[in-house]
């Protein structure tokens, strides 16, 4: 169904999303170590700086959960180069997605599916932090084979909070001629304008909410909301 809309609007998102649910992904995530620049491989880790907290654990209202939320509901993705479509009641850690990606004047329709989702204390360059994070990864009939994983990370020493994108990917072998030739020329421009243009959108969404969050607070004269 999907190969067959890949350059068309899906009429039914729904069915779309059903189709994709049985599809098998791209490439064989086992074999990730091998998914370097060297073989062939692209690979990004983008990160930008969200609004600090005081230290210690995360806070109610605070930089990292706001921006946890933004990212377990793909906000963050701009949807002038990324949309989602999904089920909204799917749990995160079973959820498949319909992504259509505005390449030039083309909408092409692919499919994704969520790998990982964790919760947890972990290092990131020497330092020992608080994770948010989740990734997905492409499905049979994608333009590009890979993962990427979008990451809310507090280090409690600092307050520091950090938004990271992480990724592999490689254009996808046995994709549409038309996009595949697409992709050669323009995609990897296309790939690093969506990460920076993502990385701006959850630092500008995570501001503000927070701010909405603080004065709805002091109009009330209570503490932030959890």
């Amino acid at each position: 169904m999907l190969d067959r809309l890949l350059l068309g609007q899906p009429r039914d998102p729904r069915k779309a999303l059903a189709e994709l649910r049985r599809r098998e992904l791209n490439f064989d995530v086992s074999r990730r170590i091998e998914y370097t620049p060297q073989n062939g491989w692209h690979a990004d880790d983008v990160r930008q700086a969200l609004p600090p907290e005081p230290p210690g654990a995360p806070i109610p209202g605070g930089s990292w959960k706001t921006a946890r939320t933004i990212a377990r509901d793909y906000d963050f993705a701009d949807p002038s180069i990324v949309s989602g479509v999904f089920d909204h009641d799917e749990p995160l850690e079973q959820r498949t997605m319909l992504l259509i990606l505005h390449f030039h004047r083309l909408r092409i329709y692919v499919g994704v599916r969520v790998g990982d989702v964790y919760d947890e204390e972990r290092m990131l360059d020497g330092r020992r932090g608080r994770v948010f994070g989740w990734n997905y990864r492409t499905l049979e009939g994608h333009v590009e084979q890979g993962e990427m994983s979008w990451e809310v990370w507090k280090f409690p020493e600092t307050g520091d909070v950090l938004f990271r994108v992480a990724s592999f990917s490689r254009p996808a072998p046995r994709s549409n001629l038309l996009v595949r030739i697409g992709f050669r020329l323009f995609g990897r421009r296309e790939q690093l304008r969506f990460l920076a243009l993502t990385v701006n959108r959850m630092a500008r969404l995570t501001e503000k909410q927070c701010e909405a969050s603080a004065t709805g607070a002091a109009r009330s004269g209570a503490g932030p909301s959890i």
